[in-house]
């Protein structure tokens, strides 16, 4: 089978960032099922456009954007979607895989109450351990931005979270 050197670039391109894009899909979205296929529907974006993103001065700032923007549209159609079925739902339990801790489903449920901007740059800076520059890059917004939304949607976790939140969000004072 002869390969084109764009396919072997984008094969390249998929086995070394899949799994951090499926990773920031859950932890944009909260929901784990969601991840892969948020992930794998990012991966068919760009190569519909890997000549123009291969040729980009930051490919994998370009797929956390696309992640972003996917996980965006998720979590909208979802508080659509339970507004007009807010009736029929009630307190929702949290299902948690594996050996999931305590704690864990605390930051998770307060990630999921912080605007989706904010969570945005809280994820991207603290649990993907991106600079400030790349997440500015990564949700199409200055870095300005990404430090004002950081900084509230942690002080928001502070307050949601109370003494606990520096032990669990990793930050120490």
């Amino acid at each position: 089978m002869i390969v084109d050197d764009a396919s072997a670039e984008f094969h390249d391109f998929f086995e070394r960032h899949y799994a951090e894009l499926a990773r920031l899909a859950h932890l944009l979205t909260g929901e784990a099922d969601a991840a892969d296929d948020l992930a794998a529907d990012a991966m068919v974006a760009l190569w519909h456009r890997w000549d123009r993103v291969r040729g980009a001065d930051h490919p994998v700032a370009y797929a956390r954007g696309v992640v972003a923007n996917l996980a965006r549209g998720r979590v909208r159609s979802a508080v659509r979607e339970r507004r007009r079925v807010l009736v029929f739902w009630s307190h929702r339990v949290e299902r948690a895989d594996g050996p999931d801790v305590a704690s864990v489903l605390d930051v998770r449920a307060a990630l999921a109450r912080l605007p989706f901007r904010k969570r945005a740059c809280v994820v991207l800076r603290h649990a993907m351990d991106l600079s400030e520059k790349e997440t500015a890059a990564a949700l199409g917004i200055s870095v300005g931005t990404v430090k004002s939304q950081t900084s509230k949607g942690m002080a928001e976790l502070q307050r949601l979270l109370g003494d606990r939140a520096g032990e669990l969000t990793g930050r120490r004072s």
